[in-house]
């Protein structure tokens, strides 16, 4: 069993310290990493379905990071505010110079529904580009109708029948469906700047944006 991967330096460290904290704040609370063929993969859930009666969107979150060592091969879904907790301890200056950084995993989580739903890593065929101007504008009505429906105070499962509403809602605009919880979740994990482009993927009845900052996949 891998214990442990190595970032090629202390940029990537901060990145995925940046990417982390902000999955933390809109996800379910962990994130399932993929390493192999030098690359760590991390995915976080946005939005997922409660069951399979739920016919809510699921929407996650990507970014990938270069590893030391592309013989490494691990899967495993850990909690983000472990790792988090796991990454802040670590030194990475030695005399000023930075080097690779190895990160301990922590202890595994049990298995959840979100992770056992898993998009294509092939076959995804491009759509063009979407304006993200648009995404910006659906994310923000979309958070404004979720902040006026919810009092203080809400119950979880009306928040989640609130957001499932609002979020699982096409854009309008764009000529594949996507739910509109793709664009809260490219706002949200701070992958749309408004002079990069963000292309549209599709792939069976997953959805992809992809931009230089990360990926967001919906089904």
């Amino acid at each position: 069993m891998v214990q442990s991967f190595s970032l090629v330096d202390a940029l990537s460290l901060g990145d995925l310290k940046v990417y982390l904290g902000r999955a933390a704040r809109v996800g379910t609370g962990s994130v399932r990493l993929i390493g192999g063929q030098g690359v760590l993969a991390v995915y976080a859930s946005v939005l997922a379905p409660k069951g399979l009666l739920d016919g809510g969107p699921t929407v996650l979150g990507l970014r990938t990071f270069a590893l030391t060592d592309r013989d490494v091969a691990f899967d495993e879904i850990v909690s983000i505010r472990a790792l988090l907790d796991r990454l802040a301890l670590l030194s990475v200056v030695v005399n000023g110079e930075t080097g690779p950084v190895e990160v301990q995993l922590p202890a595994p989580e049990g298995p959840t529904a979100w992770a056992g739903i898993s998009p294509p890593r092939g076959g995804w065929t491009n759509l063009g580009l979407v304006d993200s101007a648009l995404l910006e504008r659906s994310a923000g009505e979309g958070i404004s109708e979720v902040a006026a429906a919810l009092p203080p105070d809400t119950g979880e499962q009306l928040v989640h029948k609130v957001r499932t509403e609002v979020w699982g809602r096409p854009i309008e605009g764009i000529g594949r469906q996507t739910a509109a919880g793709a664009a809260f979740a490219a706002v949200s994990l701070g992958f749309l700047r408004p002079d990069d482009p963000v292309a549209l993927y599709e792939s069976g009845p997953w959805t992809r944006l992809s931009t230089r900052r990360g990926h967001v996949l919906t089904r």
